[in-house]
């Protein structure tokens, strides 16, 4: 026997989206890139923090408010998913502007990062320092040479200038971002067929009264 429709369905849940784990995960990232390498004055770190932030958040209110609302929940998973655009965004510019590298896609480390499953943020760190000591030729093979590996004089102070830190960590977060903005536009694509094949919380009360009503003696 098919069970009857219920007027609210069951809702919430997002701590279990992996959308949400990752936005969540960009945040805590976001929030330790910018205190170290952007001025807490500047109006830029006050922006990244809180569209990272903004991110986490509208997942869960879209999550919580799907119960009545569809459209709602479809509105702000889009809010969630322009949010984090714009730290996508931020992120550029900051390596654009400080003449750093900018990974293309099929660069070996952004695989490496999404291989590891990283679940926090110190995880992302260690991944971090692990991929600055390749790159500055203590780590062994991978990643860029170091001076010595290239012929140039091999000086602590050489090493110590290389601002190879922000460089992996902002590529990083991007990387995260990447995988966080793919989950959500999936997700967004299926709320909308959701919506579109079930109508919203108007077209379920219609139903369930109209259940009701035949099941009436």
């Amino acid at each position: 026997m098919t069970e009857p429709e219920a007027l609210i369905p069951k809702h919430g849940g997002y701590r279990n989206l992996k959308s949400f784990q990752v936005a969540q995960l960009v945040y805590d990232v976001t929030v330790r890139f910018c205190d170290r390498y952007i001025d807490p004055r500047s109006r830029t770190h006050d922006q990244m923090v809180q569209a990272a932030r903004s991110g986490v958040q509208n997942i869960a209110e879209g999550s919580q408010a799907s119960g009545t609302s569809k459209k709602m929940e479809l509105k702000l998973t889009n809010v969630a998913r322009a949010s984090l655009e714009e730290l996508r965004l931020d992120y550029e510019d900051y390596l654009r502007q400080r003449g750093l590298e900018m990974w293309p896609r099929a660069d070996p480390r952004r695989q490496d990062l999404i291989d590891r499953r990283s679940a926090t943020a110190d995880d992302v760190a260690e991944w971090v320092r692990g991929i600055h000591e390749k790159n500055s030729g203590r780590g062994g093979q991978g990643g860029r040479s170091g001076p010595a590996e290239r012929g140039e004089p091999s000086t602590q102070s050489t090493l110590s200038t290389r601002p190879t830190y922000p460089e992996i960590a902002a590529n990083a977060a991007l990387m995260l971002l990447a995988v966080a903005t793919a989950l959500l536009d999936r997700q967004l694509a299926s709320q909308a067929a959701a919506f579109e094949k079930e109508g919203g919380f108007t077209e379920r009360l219609y139903r369930v009264r109209s259940a009701a009503k035949r099941g009436k003696p």
